[in-house]
């Protein structure tokens, strides 16, 4: 007598088949990502040091090397990188950041589907924040004048170092919260290589609670500090020109379109939520970095020189710039909007 036995299906891992092992590399790979997480520190420490009224901007490239041999050997130079004060004002920063997203109020929006099939709720009030922050940075300086509101400017090397410190922080915390059961890793940043899962991101969406640290740190503190930084460079100016009326028309120009792409992108809040930094790339030392030192610590370089190597471009150069900025402004928004509304299912051109 013969018995026909069904063969027993193989086990399958649901964790494996929900997130499973990253097979390529971006960047090339573990050198690349260990290159990039050394260089953009460094970079952004050399665009100050190499572009400010100590050492002229640029300095004679002849000089370069000495001077870099001569710092990086002294330690009172490394010593120099901290600044306790600055430290102590971007943790409150960030205080207020996180605080304001809970106080304020705002929508709750759905993002994208997940491959759990599930969608996540971020909430809306970036916009507010900002609002908020400008209205008290306006009525502080208005009380005490311009010179009061130099911090940034004064205490730049600090700032930095603090915001490196916190980049490095939230990348190693959310690494090894990513072990934990359940979390939905990034299709691109399960290599298993913890050089490169960290630098790249290896859980997509980390948070605490309601919390989601990567869509707060796209457009919160780094975005709203680049603008305040920009103001304090203003006030710097302004307080060696004897006020407002003698900062350089330039200025007013950085000033103006950088704060007008902030407020554009806090405005626009819920059309991040399509993009690929929040729909496909995991968070991790890529993005925090990006978000909280590079934003606001390198695209305020043009503010940060003009402050000491002030330019008048007077009205007909004025107004060229402006021409050409509302240009490319009308591009940008028109375009992203387009893209936004396809990612949405509509159809921009129909």
């Amino acid at each position: 007598m013969s018995t026909n036995k069904t063969k027993p299906k193989p086990k399958t891992n649901p964790n494996a088949e929900l997130n499973p092992r990253t097979t390529t590399y971006e960047f090339l790979g573990p050198p690349g990502a260990l290159l990039i997480t050394l260089g953009v520190p460094a970079t952004t420490y050399a665009l100050y040091f190499a572009c400010s009224e100590a050492a002229g901007c640029p300095p004679p490239l002849a000089l370069l090397p000495a001077r870099f041999l001569a710092a990086v050997s002294d330690v009172q130079w490394w010593a120099g990188l901290w600044d306790t004060q600055a430290a102590l004002a971007y943790a409150a920063w960030y205080a207020f950041c996180v605080a304001a997203w809970a106080v304020l109020p705002g929508d709750w929006v759905d993002g994208v589907q997940l491959r759990t099939g599930g969608r996540k709720k971020y909430k809306i009030n970036a916009f507010s924040t900002f609002l908020l922050t400008l209205g008290i940075t306006c009525g502080y300086i208005w009380r005490n004048g311009p010179g009061a509101f130099t911090f940034i400017y004064d205490h730049w090397v600090g700032l930095v170092t603090a915001a490196l410190l916190m980049s490095v922080a939230q990348g190693l915390a959310v690494y090894l919260a990513s072990f934990r059961p359940g979390a939905l890793l990034a299709l691109g940043g399960n290599s298993g290589n913890p050089i490169y899962d960290f630098y790249i991101g290896r859980e997509l969406n980390p948070a605490i609670g309601s919390f989601d640290i990567k869509s707060f740190n796209e457009l919160r503190p780094g975005l709203i500090l680049w603008v305040l930084a920009d103001v304090s460079m203003v006030c710097a100016q302004a307080a060696r020109r004897g006020g407002f009326a003698g900062v350089t028309d330039s200025l007013w120009l950085v000033l103006a379109f950088q704060a007008w792409y902030v407020a554009d992108g806090l405005y626009n809040e819920p059309a991040i939520f399509t993009t690929m930094d929040i729909t496909t790339d995991g968070f991790g030392f890529m993005l925090a970095v990006g978000d909280l030192a590079w934003v606001p610590f390198v695209y305020t370089l043009q503010a940060r020189f003009l402050v000491f190597a002030p330019v008048e471009l007077g009205a007909l150069r004025t107004a060229g710039v402006l021409a050409l900025n509302l240009a490319g402004y009308y591009i940008f928004r028109a375009a992203n909007g387009e893209k936004n509304d396809f990612r949405n299912g509509r159809n921009p051109k129909s």
